[in-house]
């Protein structure tokens, strides 16, 4: 008898201008994603949900489209899709807020493109996290919201728990950075040949971007994986993660594995490697204050860390993937 296949549902927000373009290109990426895993009838792989969730006045966002209906097992991850007509907190419906910090709390990863940024912005989620948006607003998004740490020259900032995207387009980059986390790096690049879109496989070369395990349904473990993600997992221990669950040492231990299917400290360093990826491909530091700031203070164990995860030395992945500066044009 064939093992049944877990369904994931990805969440597609629709609010009050938002990009319907983006709305249903999702849609049909996910779908596209579905129907190329489909054929691999492999039984590990997740069978894709997308829904689309209304949102009108004081209410909660309501599901007004699914692709496969069935139990509500809870959302995998919520996408917030562009506005080309801008954000105006004012506008921000009073339903959404509550809903989006209720969703994160269950365990759904929250992804924002360009607009969709500042409303999660709005939800308080993005305080003392990082977080890119589109270079037109971004002075006024610092002003706005000086806790956040904003990279607006990063077209993406994967933060584990919370994406966020700059460009009005980067909703395809989006989502398949989940597809590649769902289905795997060879099916998001299969999705995006098919559609004949850009994606950064710099995750496929040299193992893919840490997605941590969030819907495993351990409330206490859950608020400990927010907590390091907000934190970087620098200077963190044990007993300090333990305290912040409420468990005795050994059983957070054993639920943290069971929840991650990592030690806390393999699932700290994946979180300080992912760090210091990102500082690599988008900052010119040196490769020992990179290390200082994830939270290595010896460079070497940095180093040994980093190529035993990556399969690459760092000087070795900044080459390759850094993003080189502009040539001068010659007059």
């Amino acid at each position: 008898m064939a093992a049944e296949r877990i369904v994931a549902e990805l969440g597609v927000l629709i609010y009050p201008g938002a990009q319907l373009a983006a709305v249903h290109g999702l849609t049909d990426l996910f779908g596209v994603a579905d129907r190329i895993a489909d054929e691999h009838q492999a039984a590990q792989l997740p069978l894709l949900r997308i829904s689309h969730w209304q949102v009108e006045g004081d209410r909660p966002p309501v599901r007004v489209y699914d692709s496969r209906p069935g139990a509500d097992n809870g959302l995998l991850a919520v996408l917030i899709p562009p506005s080309i007509a801008g954000f105006s907190a004012a506008q921000m419906p009073a339903g959404l807020v509550p809903w989006l910090r209720e969703q994160h709390a269950r365990g759904a990863t929250l992804g924002g493109v360009c607009v969709g940024s500042w409303l999660l912005a709005e939800s308080g989620l993005l305080d003392g996290r990082s977080a890119t948006t589109h270079w037109t607003s971004a002075k006024a998004f610092a002003e706005c919201y000086p806790r956040i740490r904003l990279k607006a020259d990063t077209p993406i900032v994967d933060d584990g728990d919370l994406i966020t995207t700059a460009g009005l387009m980067a909703w395809s980059e989006l989502g398949l950075r989940l597809v590649d986390r769902l289905l795997g790096p060879s099916i998001a690049s299969s999705t995006a040949r098919f559609l004949v879109v850009e994606h950064s496989d710099s995750a496929s070369e040299c193992g893919s971007n840490f997605a941590p395990i969030l819907n495993h349904g351990d409330g206490p473990i859950l608020q400990v994986q927010h907590w390091l993600q907000g934190t970087g997992a620098t200077d963190v221990s044990l007993t300090a993660m333990a305290e912040r669950a409420g468990l005795e040492e050994r059983t957070f231990l054993r639920r943290f594995r069971a929840a991650t299917g990592l030690k806390p400290t393999e699932y700290c360093q994946h979180l300080r490697v992912g760090k210091a990826r990102e500082m690599l491909e988008f900052t010119n530091g040196t490769i020992d204050h990179i290390a200082w700031t994830v939270g290595y203070q010896d460079p070497g164990a940095f180093r040994a860390t980093f190529k035993k995860i990556t399969g690459l030395a760092p000087s070795e992945y900044r080459a390759r993937f850094g993003v080189s500066p502009p040539t001068a044009v010659a007059r």
